[in-house]
């Protein structure tokens, strides 16, 4: 078993330097083709310069520190910092408005803000009314702000020696929000540093693979599976400013990636892509993602880059859970198997499926994915009865339903919130989208239950058309009346120039269902069109 000592993120970092100095660890593959590039030793000299200038500004172990800013170098040179000095990350999406980002600041209390400068205005109002919140710096030149780079190159200097305990907090993820208020995901350095040792040996990466990173930062897979991933694998991050499918492919093929992590929609863009002889001109050998995909897009990617594309299932409350085996037969729509620590002395990753009581299901009925493992998170901040409520005799009650089939492999059926009752039947909203988005002319979709002149709920799907093409809502339901049983055919259709989603690419269905985002015609296949934002 590793040694406790090293389980922290600056240990973990730092013997990663000693092996690897003159390697490289972080490729910046900024816009239009233009990267940098530091090895192992100045990467970890630019985080050194920002553990000792978040040090010389008051920032102490424990100290919650708000971060609003896009994915580049200085957000991980910062990041770092604060780790090897006990500090603590809080990651705020960078698509939310004043009223988001002022709740995870004042929940969090955090008493410093780092931002790119396009949110000074923002956080300029969220200072007048946040007492707690000591000094906010920019990542470059912004009025009335310091710029936290050049500060902390003026001042140089080494990271202070600060005893760190492998339990200490390293980040609070907030969740999505999609029920009601976000809630703070306690996540220690032990975890990250565990699944920065265990990602490489799931990916059955080698020394010196790259990883490329277009998730945001502020996202824990990009923090804790490519951050953490590459310095595990002794490997390099290759990070990018955000998904763009016209760069994707030319920064994988200009910075020889190998590993590549998605999630939302990705790999569905890639596939419907038109076909290039470039496909298979690349090094990657491995994408890992969540959702399941479904088993076309699967094989599309899998057949047309020549590339093993593997699902599994995770959550922002556990850096483990499921996996496909990246050796084994694939499993069409499955999440895998239960993935462990390699090192056996550690616990192995337990997951079963339950009902209501919490009793164990037979496999083949679905109930309540529930998982226990060694990286879990320690709760939610400041929040003791929802963390009651997920975390349950060391089990984490994960509110996903699911089933196992007698084979082992789990199977997701839906978020319990988003299944809906109809006709007397549950109907899985994520398998009618599956279903919707196979049609040729839909580039996405979501489902969501409205309001029924009978009983239970109705069902309606918002369609994002494939730029060039045209398809009309009795066509999109005579689709699903051809490859769905009758009651999970949708009643209303509604067409969108684009589905409202948090900057991880998870749609915000509690937006459609609300009214406030779609305002267009929906299309009433039972009896008539209707105005969207009259009803759901």
């Amino acid at each position: 078993m590793t040694a406790p000592h090293s389980l922290t993120v600056r240990a973990f970092l730092e013997n990663a330097v000693e092996r690897n100095a003159d390697q490289p660890y972080l490729i910046w593959a900024g816009s239009e083709g233009t990267s940098t590039q530091e090895t192992y030793e100045q990467f970890n000299a630019q985080v050194d310069a920002a553990a000792a200038y978040w040090h010389h500004i008051g920032v102490r172990r424990g100290d919650r520190v708000a971060f609003m800013a896009d994915n580049s170098a200085g957000f991980l040179h910062a990041w770092l910092g604060l780790a090897k000095i006990g500090a603590v990350l809080v990651a705020i999406n960078t698509g939310f408005k004043q009223a988001e980002a002022q709740y995870l600041v004042d929940h969090s209390e955090a008493r410093f803000a780092l931002i790119d400068p396009q949110h000074a205005e923002l956080f300029h109002r969220i200072g007048e009314t946040s007492p707690g919140l000591h000094a906010t710096l920019a990542l470059g030149a912004a009025d009335g702000y310091d710029d936290f780079l050049t500060e902390a190159a003026l001042l140089g200097g080494r990271a202070p020696s600060i005893d760190l305990d492998p339990d200490d907090l390293i980040s609070l993820i907030y969740t999505s929000g999609t029920t009601g208020r976000p809630k703070g995901v306690m996540q220690s350095h032990h975890n990250y540093v565990m699944t920065g040792q265990a990602y490489p040996h799931w990916m059955h990466m080698r020394r010196g693979d790259r990883i490329y990173a277009c998730l945001p930062l502020f996202h824990i897979n990009s923090q804790a599976y490519s951050t953490m991933g590459a310095i595990g694998a002794e490997g390099a991050m290759v990070l990018a400013p955000r998904f763009s499918a016209s760069r994707f492919w030319p920064d994988v093929r200009q910075h020889g990636v190998t590993v590549f992590n998605f999630i939302g929609a990705m790999t569905v863009i890639l596939s419907k892509k038109e076909p290039s002889p470039d496909d298979r001109d690349h090094q990657v050998r491995v994408a890992y993602g969540v959702p399941a995909l479904p088993h076309d897009v699967r094989t599309e990617i899998e057949q047309r880059f020549g590339i093993a594309c593997i699902s599994g299932f995770g959550m922002s409350e556990t850096t483990y859970g499921l996996l496909e085996p990246v050796d084994a037969p694939r499993h069409p729509d499955s999440m895998g198997i239960p993935r462990s620590h390699p090192d056996p002395a550690y616990p192995p990753t337990e997951v079963k499926v339950v009902d209501a009581d919490g009793a164990e299901v037979p496999r083949g009925q679905v109930g309540e994915l529930v998982v226990r493992n060694a990286a879990m998170m320690l709760g939610y901040f400041k929040d003791e009865e929802k963390t009651a409520e997920a975390l349950r005799d060391g089990w984490l009650f994960t509110g996903d339903s699911a089933w196992q089939a007698e084979d082992g492999y789990f199977y997701f059926v839906d978020r319990k919130k988003d299944i809906v009752r109809r006709r007397g039947e549950n109907v899985s909203s994520l398998e009618v989208e599956m279903t919707v988005n196979t049609h040729p002319a839909v580039q996405e979709s979501a489902v969501i239950g409205v309001p029924s002149e009978l009983t239970d709920e109705e069902l309606c799907v918002f369609v994002v058309r494939r730029e060039g093409h045209e398809v009309d809502p009795a066509a999109i339901i005579a689709w699903c009346d051809e490859n769905l049983a009758a009651f999970k055919v949708p009643r209303y259709v509604e067409f969108v120039d684009a589905l409202p989603k948090t900057p991880t690419a998870k749609i915000e269905k509690h937006r459609l269902r609300s009214g406030d985002y779609a305002r267009g015609e929906r299309y009433d296949g039972g009896v008539r069109s209707t105005k969207a934002g009259a009803r759901g």
